[in-house]
């Protein structure tokens, strides 16, 4: 990594919660600086040179850079944990990544063969699948910008990254570092995802040969050698040697995407739509070296439809998709940017991990280390005896075992309700789960569910009875718990239920009325707070709905969505108010610390509302009641 350089006169010693110890280095948007926070977790912090900071155009910039980092899943990239755009000093902080460049390393280490090379090709190709996934273009892949962490590699540097605009491409001029540009780059034709991917091939050529695959005495030399000649793979190992090969194809429709790339380097032809869990995979792999990635002896048997043959007889390599925008769904503190990308294009680090936001004291995490989904073992190498597997988060769990217990509520009909009868789950939440679980590459028979309450929700997890938690839980009302949250999946809203032919349209005609109120809710409190009503005595929800069908009650307070699916299940009428006070984000639970799972599921409640698969859910569980929410993406919480 770069020198520190000491912090000067002009430099600022603390910025949000980090305290700056020197200078990273500086390049023409900003000066990035190391930061520590109170718990000494360091940070690389971006701070936007103080010229641009009233330059409404240089603030949008960055504002761009942050939001391309936000929309990055962690696999294999540099956390964004913390930012501040519109204060007087607008920085970005992201993770710091305590290891040399690609360049660095080859420079001084030679050529990178074997293991090392295995786990650079898988770890990148994870970090450029995660990239695309997010409907990012990255366009300035190359070895400075690939760090070689303790724990893999990660790609970092989103400053010249573009969203993908709705054709699945963007249009831009020549961006980029000259030895790994496209031909399409170099044309001012269109760029897109396959841009990275020629980037990518031309990197691992780098990587495995010490020599720059398309290098030159001059900048005329370079492009010449991209636009009109081949390089040399023969003494890369197969698969590289024929993936390199298609990836560095002059026309961009010839080249495979990187989730193909990744899936072949795994061994595999098919995500079986699961691609999160190849994701986890990929990563593991790159952090471990755990698992035989490339096997030249054991080339996998290739699907017809989707895969073609390999160049000079090679293995076969995956035709190229085309991605369209259906595509784009979606350890601690912000990544270093080496200072020769920060003087080459002014970059900053990538992709996202906040702050936690306890407001009671803690323990400190451990530091991060490798995921690993072996079980724990002692100093002998067997698996302890008497001991279940424990894993670093349970996204290995998943990928591992297939299998995830699920806490769920029993007690709400249509959010989430227990049928003892027929010893079933079903419900909003229920549909939920085994969405989020198939993602992480669980199967339906793998999938336990368990009835948790509010008051052991925190227990089960932490005792690991549950794996996760999608219980109606409102990040609001327990931030404090000791659990990390992610998401939000919904955000639900106080309201008031009214049978059907009720003469109440608006709050102010609700005065003076009957609202049923039952022990341990806050919700007629909210009401009553912006409307004087009479208070009606219950014992619980259920109660409540059926002193409103004896006509006991005028409406009955409470979340939107529990309130819908109480009412659903009825024969009798009844309409919600859309009152709209207040707001609750439910969120999904998962053990205290596991970041990792935090960050692969909050892309998947993206996909989620973008496929259009939540509306369906709402429609299916609380259609009869005429319940339709906002459909937007709801704003994220912090992983913590």
């Amino acid at each position: 990594m770069p020198q520190l350089a000491p912090l000067g006169p002009g430099d600022p010693t603390q910025l949000g919660p980090f305290t700056l110890r020197g200078r990273v280095g500086e390049g023409g948007q900003g000066v990035v600086y190391l930061g520590e926070d109170e718990s000494g977790d360091r940070a690389a912090i971006k701070l936007l040179h103080v010229k641009f900071t009233g330059d409404a155009m240089a603030r949008s910039r960055f504002a761009r850079e942050l939001r391309a980092a936000q929309r990055v899943a962690s696999f294999c990239t540099a956390r964004v944990i913390a930012a501040d755009l519109d204060g007087d000093t607008p920085y970005i902080a992201s993770e710091y990544i305590d290891g040399p460049s690609l360049r660095e390393t080859v420079e001084t280490s030679g050529p990178l063969s074997g293991s090392r090379l295995d786990r650079l090709a898988v770890g990148t190709a994870t970090a450029l699948t995660a990239i695309h996934e997010a409907g990012i273009v990255h366009r300035d892949f190359k070895p400075d910008n690939v760090l070689i962490a303790a724990d893999g590699p990660r790609v970092v540097d989103f400053g010249i990254a573009r969203i993908i605009d709705s054709t699945g491409t963007i249009t831009s001029r020549a961006v980029g570092t000259p030895a790994y540009m496209a031909p399409e780059q170099i044309s001012g034709d269109t760029v897109g995802p396959p841009t990275d991917v020629f980037a990518w091939g031309a990197t691992i050529a780098y990587a495995a040969t010490g020599k720059a695959a398309f290098g030159g005495d001059s900048i005329a030399a370079v492009l010449n050698r991209i636009l009109n000649h081949d390089i040399d793979v023969s003494s890369l190992p197969e698969p590289l040697r024929s993936v390199v090969q298609a990836c560095v194809s002059k026309n961009p429709t010839a080249r495979p995407t990187a989730d193909q790339i990744l899936l072949r380097l795994l061994g595999r032809t098919d995500s079986g739509g699961q691609l999160t869990a190849v994701l986890t995979q990929g990563a593991h792999v790159a952090s471990t070296g755990e698992f035989p990635a490339i096997r030249p002896h054991d080339p996998p048997k290739a699907e017809a439809s989707t895969v073609g043959a390999g160049p000079a007889g090679g293995p076969p390599i995956a035709k190229p998709r085309v991605r369209g925008p259906e595509r784009r769904n979606g350890r601690r503190a912000v990544a270093v940017v080496l200072v020769t990308a920060l003087v080459a294009i002014g970059g900053v680090v990538a992709a996202i991990r906040f702050i936690p936001h306890h407001d009671q004291p803690v323990s400190t995490p451990s530091p991060s280390r490798p995921a690993s989904s072996a079980p724990s073992k002692d100093p002998s190498g067997s698996p302890s005896p008497g001991k279940s597997p424990t894993y670093a988060s349970i996204v290995d769990k998943a990928y591992a075992t297939k299998k995830l217990t699920i806490g769920v509520k029993g007690d709400l009909p249509g959010v989430g309700l227990y049928t003892p009868s027929k010893g079933t789950f079903s419900g909003f939440e229920i549909d939920l789960a085994r969405f989020l679980a198939e993602k992480l590459g669980v199967p339906p028979s793998g999938i336990t569910f368990k009835k948790v309450s509010r008051f052991d929700r925190v227990g089960a997890l932490q005792a690991h009875t549950v794996d996760l938690v999608v219980a109606t839980y409102a990040w609001e009302d327990y931030k404090n718990d000791r659990v990390t949250f992610a998401g939000p999946y919904f955000v639900a809203h106080t309201d008031v239920l009214l049978p059907a032919d009720s003469p109440v349209t608006t709050l102010a005609d609700l005065d003076g009325k009957r609202l049923c109120s039952w022990p341990g809710s806050a919700s007629p409190a909210l009401v009553t707070d912006q409307v004087p009503m009479e208070l009606v005595k219950a014992s619980d929800h259920a109660d409540c709905m059926n002193k409103l069908k004896a006509g006991l009650l005028d409406a009955i307070p409470g979340d939107d969505m529990i309130l819908a699916g109480f009412a659903a299940r009825e024969d009798m009428r009844f309409r919600l108010l859309h009152a709209g006070i207040g707001h609750w984000s439910y969120a999904v639970a998962v053990p205290d610390g596991d970041v990792r799972a935090c960050e692969a599921i909050r892309p998947l409640i993206g996909q989620l509302y973008d496929s259009g698969r939540m509306a369906t859910l709402i429609k299916r569980h609380f259609g009869g009641v005429g319940f339709s929410p906002p459909l937007d993406i709801p704003a994220k919480i912090t992983c913590r």
